[in-house]
């Protein structure tokens, strides 16, 4: 199979919630700063909204709103030379085995690349698996790479899909000290994590108390969604509600926005396991990834074993600052030099082959009977990836919804959004976020 290295010119970012949509599109733009960017909402319980896709920041060259079964049908017309899978595992391995069905006959397709959009600390096994298929698996860190490969050879499937890379949203300026402002301690909070009352309420507490404790210092909530959005991850005790059944000091406020924006004006992040953490100590701010609620699997901060960042309240409290171990930052991929260098490399290479053939997922009739129908049936799909009687049917190109609902369902909400993202920098600048 001859290759050469070819320029990626279009990359289409299928994304089923915010935090994705940031990972897949900022993901492309590591792949080629310069390509077409094609972006694909699924539609869902977590389609991103105008505020989420605002506060990502990343625009695309063209915006719509999809079901699965319309992006299989489009991409089959589409000349997308990459298609970034950013979507549930399920999502990933469903998409795999329609775009094969779609693609039987074809020598030149898109190259396909998926992962994670932060730490994987659970279902390891289980979200590769369906991942598998793709040509690209990106894994964030040496670390996640040793560990996929593994998985892939302890079930003998093809690794070397995997390709090390970093999370792609890990930028931003290096931390500075300023003595303009007071020191800002920003609490990233997690739509899940932890997902009791009890303790989410003890966090807030812990947050009150630090503030109270310092009056000198300005304490953040950082929140994720507001009330009646979805994100990845359902949020069933919003942290709004919880402070407002209290009083809160006047130096502790509940508030959104860019996570990179917020970082330039924080001098000591606080989170139990967001990927914040890692952006965080990216740029050398001091970073706790708090042990309150113990060192736990189910919480995800065993992650950060290592790192030299595992504290509690009360440590912070008593003027604890931590900073992150080098060794450690190095192993998981938070301080690399051109992270995405071999990604590029491995996308060009694909990209310039003779043929590629269809994508071969690990799953089969044969290998999981009993696993996959399932995983497809919810996308409307039959195990062989072919659309199952009574799944939505695509519209026909070039002809307009069948119903006004469903025009005006997806031309304005689409239309929309593409329209405030590129107004996203002003809208921030009038303070409107």
């Amino acid at each position: 199979m001859p290759t050469s290295a070819t320029p990626v010119k279009k990359i289409t970012v299928l994304a089923d919630s915010d935090t994705r949509w940031k990972w897949g599109a900022q993901t492309a733009r590591r792949i080629a700063e310069d390509a077409c960017l094609d972006a694909r909402l699924l539609r869902g319980r977590a389609t991103p909204t105008t505020r989420q896709l605002v506060e990502v920041g990343v625009p695309a060259d063209s915006m719509r709103e999809v079901t699965a079964s319309q992006f299989l049908a489009e991409t089959d017309r589409e000349n997308a030379d990459v298609i970034v899978l950013a979507c549930v595992g399920g999502t990933v391995q469903a998409m795999l085995h329609g775009l094969a069905r779609a693609w039987q006959g074809r020598t030149r397709r898109p190259v396909i690349v998926t992962g994670y959009v932060g730490v994987v600390y659970e279902k390891l096994a289980d979200g590769l698996l369906l991942r598998h298929g793709a040509d690209v698996v990106l894994a964030n860190s040496r670390h996640d790479a040793e560990r996929f490969r593994a998985v892939y050879q302890g079930v003998g499937a093809d690794h070397e899909c995997v390709v090390e890379s970093a999370l792609p949203f890990l930028d931003g300026a290096p931390y500075q000290p300023s003595d303009d402002r007071p020191l800002t301690v920003v609490f990233a909070a997690q739509p899940s994590v932890p997902d009791s009352r009890r303790d989410r309420e003890y966090l807030l507490e812990r947050a009150v108390r630090h503030a109270v404790a310092h009056g000198d210092r300005q304490v953040l909530v950082k929140l994720r969604s507001k009330p009646g959005e979805h994100t990845t991850h359902i949020e069933e005790i919003p942290y709004p509600k919880l402070a407002a059944r209290r009083e809160l000091p006047s130096n502790l406020r509940l508030g959104y926005g860019h996570m990179g924006e917020v970082l330039d004006g924080t001098d000591l992040l606080v989170t139990v396991s967001s990927t914040a953490a890692l952006e965080s100590m990216h740029r050398g701010i001091p970073t706790a990834v708090l042990t309150d609620l113990g060192v736990r699997e189910a919480l995800g901060n065993h992650h950060f074993l290592g790192s030299g960042c595992l504290a509690s309240w009360d440590q912070l409290d008593a003027g604890l600052l931590p900073r992150a171990d080098d060794g450690w930052l190095r192993r998981h991929g938070v301080t690399a030099d051109d992270p995405f260098r071999a990604v590029r490399e491995r996308v060009a290479e694909l990209a310039g082959a003779a043929q590629l053939p269809p994508p071969r997922p690990y799953y089969t009739p044969q290998t999981a009977p009993g696993y996959l129908p399932g995983v497809l049936a919810r996308h409307h799909l039959d195990a062989k990836g072919e659309p199952l009687p009574g799944a939505p049917a695509p519209a026909a190109p070039g002809r307009l919804r069948g119903t006004l609902h469903e025009l005006t369902r997806n031309a304005a909400r689409t239309l929309y959004r593409q329209g405030v993202q590129r107004v996203a920098p002003a809208i921030r600048r009038w303070g409107q976020l």
